[in-house]
């Protein structure tokens, strides 16, 4: 038997037309999810901070968060929806997150640290408020109009403000949904 030795000459493997058909469909998939994901985030979504501690507990200052700005294409706002608005339209605003508490034709009053929506105490808002701003007379809600307050009313500028009011259907960006970790809390949905 005859030692072949060392060989420097190595045998080169062909890459079969079948890895390689595996590996462009690897790439164009990942490209493809990239490109969609970046379509939905730049066109139907949208990411600020919540400024201010008007919606502590459930949100807190600096806290950055997910908007979908698409839902309200399709339905409309209702009572309960953490929502992130223009005040009055004014671009040069910062976003105003807040939770909407009354809609279209809803009756609106804050009487002795209570809000009330059409007569009944409302469910979004328990803990008293100290200052009832242009909510001390009873206001009537007009079409695509809704009445907007922070989860920390006492330290909220919000639809009480004169300088604000009730919060036209076409000032909001959109819901809401998400949020990232801050201080005390993980991600989560926003509630």
């Amino acid at each position: 038997m005859r030692n072949k030795g060392l060989s420097f000459y190595k045998k080169k493997q062909k890459i079969s037309q079948e890895l390689l058909r595996e590996i462009f469909s690897w790439i164009f998939g990942i490209a493809l999810s990239v490109f969609l994901a970046a379509v939905v985030v730049i066109f139907l979504g949208k990411s600020t901070r919540v400024v201010g501690m008007s919606m502590e507990p459930t949100l807190e200052n600096g806290q950055q968060i997910f908007i979908d700005r698409f839902l309200y294409v399709l339905s409309s706002p209702k009572a309960g929806d953490v929502v992130a608005f223009l005040p009055n339209g004014n671009e040069n605003s910062h976003y105003y997150v807040k939770r909407v508490v009354a809609g279209p034709g809803d009756k609106v009053r804050i009487a002795d640290g209570t809000l009330y929506v059409n007569g009944q105490e409302s469910k979004w808002v328990t803990e008293r408020i100290l200052d009832a701003g242009i909510a001390e007379n009873e206001i009537i809600l007009g079409n695509k109009e809704y009445f907007c307050i922070g989860d920390n009313p006492n330290n909220s500028e919000d639809s009480r403000s004169a300088n604000i009011g009730p919060v036209e259907e076409g000032d909001m960006i959109g819901k809401a949904w998400f949020h990232l970790k801050s201080g005390t809390d993980g991600i989560g949905f926003i509630k």
